[in-house]
């Protein structure tokens, strides 16, 4: 049978309750048409590239099928009838990836990092710069020196 990645978007103001029940009745319909779902991850919330449908955040929640097309169909057209879902997409795909998904591992990473407290803002002392040349705070200029490459410009005139 053929394999899809499904991705849909909830809207943000729907409680964590409302999408596992989305994602219930959609697994439901799955089943029901013979095909089944082998992994499921909700992604949490997560802010959007750009607005949607007047939303800036949503529920994001990702669903591998196996299954027939006719699967994909009818989920994709209760999709388009729930007014809680405001995007959604289904790819086949040729297998599915084991283990979680990248997303999954990147939330996973970005968890160990502030765990261990480091990162970019942690280890910053409020912007002084006193490894640059010049040293100082930002903003801060020293003295001007004219650039090397002018110098050799001006001498071979």
């Amino acid at each position: 049978m053929p394999l899809y990645e499904h991705v849909f978007l909830a809207r943000q103001d729907s409680s964590t309750q409302q999408g596992e029940e989305l994602t219930t009745q959609i697994t439901g319909v799955i089943e029901g048409l013979g095909g089944k779902v082998t992994k499921t991850e909700n992604w949490g919330v997560r802010s959007l590239t750009y607005r949607m449908n007047k939303n800036r955040k949503a529920h994001f929640v990702l669903l591998n099928i196996d299954g027939p097309s006719a699967i994909v169909n009818e989920i994709e057209r209760q999709e388009r009838i729930h007014e809680d879902v405001i995007r959604y997409l289904t790819v086949r795909v040729e297998e599915h990836e084991e283990g979680p998904s990248a997303m999954m591992r990147k939330a996973d990473r970005d968890r160990e990092r502030d765990d261990r407290g480091g990162g970019f803002r942690g280890d910053r002392d409020g912007g002084f710069r006193g490894d640059r040349e010049g040293g100082g705070f930002r903003g801060e200029r020293g003295p001007r020196r004219p650039r090397e490459d002018a110098e050799a410009a001006s001498v071979e005139e």
